[in-house]
């Protein structure tokens, strides 16, 4: 029997997890008879993109990322249109394909589902043909992206506590979007195009995408002020973003963005430079992915938990106002009483 050959990707040092234990688990998860596999560690930005570039010439049967989204984008852009697929265990700090695949955060879970080897062909994107593979978009995601990058520290906090410091500073943009021949313009807080559902942390910027539809599922954002913001976080968690009024989704298989100016982009969370025009396509099929074939895709309890308590807080507080309002009216009341009599 032919075995199946695995090369094991990893970056040493995205998110906090220790790799060591990882790989010397492998045995414990693979069958020897079925599966040989070889351990590369990466030492420089771009360096995953070699080594997967090279596991495809020698017809390496996949490729298994063991990091964050960067690590994950680079050697999934190498195997696009390739034999070899792509496979991940999730260590970083946001872990949005892995997530939306779901693929199990504790590396055992991945590597069950590594053993299982149920490989199906997906889609991916483009943005000025950089390959993406959640989500890519310009506006304010891609001006946090930046503000994140140049941070110097990872993980949910410091991307949450950059989202509130720029959203206090950041000035919505018109953007002039042209789809299927048709422009219309727009001033807009964000445009997301998602391949996948979600950013990363269970964030779910376009909650209906999928990547074996063809299609991207845009989200136009309108300007927002800070009282909105609790709510479109909210929605983000439960995947009901779709249904805020200052939200407009598109489904489309390719569009052209006009700005103003030059600016930021990013594509999976990676922040990069582009000028007034900007591409984004879909390419259907286009990439060989280890999926979860048992993956449960429905809410989990603490999304349940937050919103519930959501929920509860919003249904006080307009108690409160209603309490307020019927005593301020009664008040007036007596005032215009008096001033009568």
């Amino acid at each position: 029997m032919t075995k199946t050959r695995l090369l094991f990707i990893a970056n040493p040092i995205s998110g906090t997890r220790d790799k060591g234990p990882i790989i010397q688990s492998l045995p414990q998860f693979l069958d020897e008879e079925r599966f040989e596999w070889h351990v590369e560690w990466t030492d420089h930005r771009g360096h995953a993109a070699e080594l997967a570039e090279q596991a495809s010439r020698n017809d390496v049967d996949v490729c298994v990322a063991i990091g964050g989204d960067g690590t994950v984008n680079e050697v999934a852009r190498s195997l696009c249109h390739k034999q070899t697929a792509l496979a991940i265990i999730p260590t970083g700090s946001g872990n949005g394909l892995a997530r939306h695949l779901g693929i199990p955060m504790d590396p055992d879970g991945a590597l069950r589902v590594i053993s299982r080897c149920n490989i199906k062909p997906l889609d991916y994107g483009l943005i000025n043909d950089i390959p993406f593979f959640c989500t890519c978009g310009m506006g304010f995601d891609a001006f946090i992206s930046e503000k994140f990058a140049g941070s110097g520290k990872r993980g949910l906090r410091t991307y949450v506590e950059n989202t509130l410091r720029g959203g206090l500073s950041y000035e919505p943009e018109t953007y002039e979007i042209e789809i299927d021949g048709q422009t219309e313009h727009y001033k807009a807080f964000l445009i997301a195009c998602g391949n996948a559902s979600q950013y990363g942390n269970n964030f779910y910027i376009a909650p209906q995408a999928s990547m074996s539809d063809g299609l991207l599922d845009v989200t136009i954002i309108e300007p927002l002020n800070m009282l909105n913001a609790p709510q479109v976080v909210m929605q983000m968690l439960n995947k009901t973003l779709d249904s805020n009024s200052h939200v407009r989704t598109i489904q489309c298989q390719s569009l052209h963005v006009h700005r103003s100016q030059a600016g930021v982009i990013h594509y999976d969370g990676e922040p990069a430079e582009a000028g007034e025009d900007i591409d984004i396509r879909l390419v259907p099929k286009g990439l060989r992915v280890v999926v979860n074939e048992e993956a449960d895709k429905t809410q989990g309890p603490f999304v349940h938990a937050i919103q519930e308590l959501y929920d509860q807080v919003t249904a006080d507080i307009k108690s409160q106002q209603r309490k307020l309002l019927a005593i301020n009216k009664n008040l007036l009341g007596r005032i215009l009483q008096r001033d009568q009599s």
